[in-house]
């Protein structure tokens, strides 16, 4: 009864106070009270006081007065006084904790402590004064390894890249903003093994590290900064180590053909082609003609004028670090003159053939050579054999697939007759030079020829006295074909005066005809006469088929022609006959023997 009487006048005196400013600034000061029935007198005996600045780690102990069996103890906090965030629940002695000010960003707080007293089921409520959480984070104003070839090391694609050899040593440097700094700490380091703290005692700002065995390789070294109170911050600083040149595998020249048709050449691959594995990468290539001066570039690719004939090329890849890979030997050979004609092979073509005709064309080529897989020979037939192309043919047929030689077959060449074959060969040499030869025309002629055996036909004299008496002569002629014939033949024997005019004609003197099947074995022995009329010489020829009913191979030698002389009476030098006696013969004979013998002698 005499608490509810307290609490009453309590409240009273409260509502009294309000009506003036003093009372005013009172309640803002006075720290909310729960009323409870609990003995327990509950306060915070190490603040947070009002306005403190906190930082870091905070402990928190708490006074506990009275007559009461207290369960637990809920400490929370809250910036607002509206929402509260459990610190710490407490279930038994001792009654205190810690209180980790870095968990929650800078602001200001109010922690409350609620006591559970198990002796009346209630809860004694203490609140701590406002306060300030005004923790500093350290922060990392540079964290680098100094002398870097390339890169600034501030991501994985921005490597800080070196060239330092395995026992070199890499100097990491750092520094924070803090106003407590404690020490910092670095791993991830080029092993083995690892620097020590820089700190607390002595700040050096930084490591010169040289383990002994600096392998290849990259290492995402990471620096922690810690200050006292216990906050910290981390960077990554992105390193690597090379000390091996790229590798070129392959640069292609021009279209990738082993020749190359003109004097300007690309090479290709110079970047693309390099591999540095797992080092910096690949900056720059560099190309030699003479394996003493050296040119770079950053391309891909380059042009170059090169004259005819064979070159060889030195290249090499160089990486970001400066390290140079192997050379490797690239050979460019150029040919810009077209392939030189030398002539046609062609079998002869007659109307009596029946295998294939055999034709080739030569050619050559004194730089790449003639490349006998895309050169190929065209045919075709011509009514006249000029033209530059065939008339007889729709168009170009081309002799198989490929090549400069090949042959061609027909059902009948007897149909054929005095038709012009027509050729002409594309060459490609194996730069790509090609060079089309002029069209070339070859007559299909017949394959009957007729003509005199020149061995075995002649006068048996040759000069005479003139008249039917004396100036008889007997001519033996042999006609043959060049295969046999079973067709008639019209022959004949002419003469005219050896000193006649152009308007003097041959006069036909006999004239035979052969019968079917004479030339059946390819032979006739012919006897003709002839007389001397008077004194001069005398045109003879024996004719062919004078009309040219026959088609023959060669019309040219249808004739076979003789002279003979009539000599007047007294002539010096009449012999009955031009040949030599079998005497004379023999006398000759023994003295070219005698003269030898005399000679061996």
């Amino acid at each position: 009864m005499g608490r509810r009487w307290s609490s009453a006048i309590l409240v009273i005196l409260l509502l009294g106070l309000s009506s003036s400013p003093l009372a005013d600034n009172l309640l803002e000061e006075l720290e909310p009270v729960s009323f409870s029935s609990s003995n327990l007198t509950l306060a915070f005996t190490n603040g947070p006081d009002s306005n403190d600045d906190i930082t870091g780690l905070h402990s928190l102990t708490f006074g506990m007065t009275g007559d009461a069996n207290v369960s637990s103890l809920l400490i929370e906090i809250s910036s607002d006084g509206n929402v509260w965030t459990t610190v710490k629940n407490i279930t038994s002695a001792p009654w205190l904790t810690y209180f980790d000010s870095t968990s929650y960003s800078n602001d200001s707080y109010t922690l409350r402590a609620t006591a559970w007293d198990d002796d009346v089921n209630e809860t004694v409520v203490a609140t701590s004064g406002t306060f300030n959480i005004v923790n500093q984070v350290p922060v990392i104003t540079i964290f680098t390894a100094l002398n870097a070839a390339i890169g600034t090391g501030s991501s994985a694609t921005d490597r800080a890249w070196f060239g330092i050899e395995s026992d070199g040593t890499l100097a990491y440097r750092w520094g924070a903003s803090d106003d407590d700094i404690s020490h910092a700490s670095i791993t991830n380091v080029p092993g083995p093994g690892a620097p020590s703290n820089d700190g607390p005692s002595g700040i050096s700002y930084g490591w010169d590290w040289s383990s002994g065995a600096m392998d290849e390789g990259t290492w995402n070294s990471r620096i922690t900064v810690f200050d006292s109170s216990s906050l910290s911050a981390s960077q990554t600083l992105f390193i690597g180590i090379d000390r091996t040149g790229p590798t070129l595998s392959s640069v292609t020249v021009g279209d990738g053909s082993t020749w190359q048709k003109s004097s300007q050449v690309t090479l290709s691959g110079l970047i693309n082609n390099a591999d540095d594995g797992q080092g910096s990468g690949v900056a720059v290539a560099e190309y030699s003609l003479d394996g003493t001066v050296w040119n770079s570039t950053i391309a891909d690719s380059i042009d170059l004028n090169l004259a005819e004939g064979t070159h060889t090329i030195s290249i090499r890849s160089v990486d970001r670090v400066g390290n140079t890979g192997a050379t490797i030997q690239v050979v460019v050979q150029v040919d810009e003159t077209l392939p030189e004609a030398i002539g046609w092979t062609v079998e002869e073509l007659t109307t009596s053939r029946l295998l294939p005709a055999n034709v080739s064309f030569n050619a050559l080529d004194d730089g790449s050579g003639i490349d006998l897989s895309n050169s190929y020979i065209q045919f075709g037939f011509d009514s006249n054999g000029v033209g530059e192309s065939p008339d007889l043919s729709s168009n170009w047929m081309q002799i198989g697939t490929s090549g400069l030689s090949g042959s061609i077959g027909l059902a009948s060449w007897a149909t054929k007759s005095r038709q012009y074959l027509m050729f002409q060969a594309v060459v490609v040499d194996n730069a790509g030079n090609q060079y089309t030869s002029s069209p070339s025309s070859y007559q299909i002629l017949p394959g009957l020829d007729l003509y005199w055996n020149a061995t075995q036909t002649n006068l048996d004299r040759l000069i005479v006295r003139p008249g039917e008496t004396d100036g008889n002569i007997t001519i033996t002629s042999v006609l043959e074909s060049n295969q046999n014939y079973g067709g008639s033949v019209v022959v004949r024997l002419e003469s005219a005066p050896a000193d006649r005019t152009s308007l003097v004609s041959w006069t036909v003197m006999e004239s035979r005809t052969l019968n079917s099947g004479a030339l059946g074995d390819s032979s006739e022995e012919l006897i003709w006469n002839y007389t001397v009329p008077k004194t001069g010489q005398y045109d003879l020829r024996l004719v062919i088929d004078y009309v040219n009913v026959i088609d023959e191979y060669d019309e040219g030698n249808n004739y076979n022609h003789m002279v003979v002389t009539g000599a007047s009476i007294g002539s010096p030098g009449l012999v009955p006959s031009f040949a030599p006696s079998m005497v004379l013969i023999l006398l000759t004979g023994f003295a070219l023997a005698l003269l030898q013998r005399r000679t061996r002698d």
